[in-house]
Formats: C-alpha cells, structure tokens, sequence
C-alpha cells in the first residue's frame, strides 16, 4: 500500500506573487509498483497535470486555491495534505 505522500511547494508555503512560477512536487515515502501521479484544485475532477511535478508558469488570481497530489499504485489510491496556494 501507499503511504506517506507528501506535498512540497517552492516558493516554500505556497505564496507566490503575481505572474511568478510556482512548482508543486510531490513525494512518496513507501509505494511498490509503477505510481501514476494526478493534480487536483479545490476538489475539481479533471486532473491539471500528471507526473511527479505540476509547474505553473505564470500564476494569476485564478491560480490560488487549495491544490493536491494523487497518487496511484494499480491498487491504492492515496492523497496529499491540500497546499493552500495563495
């Protein structure tokens, strides 16, 4: 099973001024298998990105929220802490 994932966020904290990039990554501390990634914004369903890393370029007002990490083994599904990114 998965366990352990962790959300990180640079700039650390999740504040980030207007039109700076912002790089969410996410970590997994114990998971077999091949893990695929999603990214999730105040509970919407479509995912904003996959992979380990979710970058936004260019952030603007429509950009904070509360973002998290999804990860998958095949079997399990586990979440991050939401990132409040303001």
């Amino acid at each position: 099973p998965l366990s352990g994932v962790s959300l990180s966020a640079q700039p650390p904290g999740g504040q980030v001024a207007l039109g700076d990039r912002l790089v969410l990554s996410c970590a997994v501390a114990a998971g077999t298998g091949p893990l695929s990634f999603s990214w999730h914004r105040g509970g919407s369903g479509a995912p904003l990105g996959t992979g380990p890393r979710l970058e936004l370029r260019h952030v603007g007002d429509n950009d904070s929220g509360h973002y998290q990490c999804r990860v998958s083994d095949g079997d399990s599904v586990a979440e991050s802490v939401p990132l409040n990114v303001t």
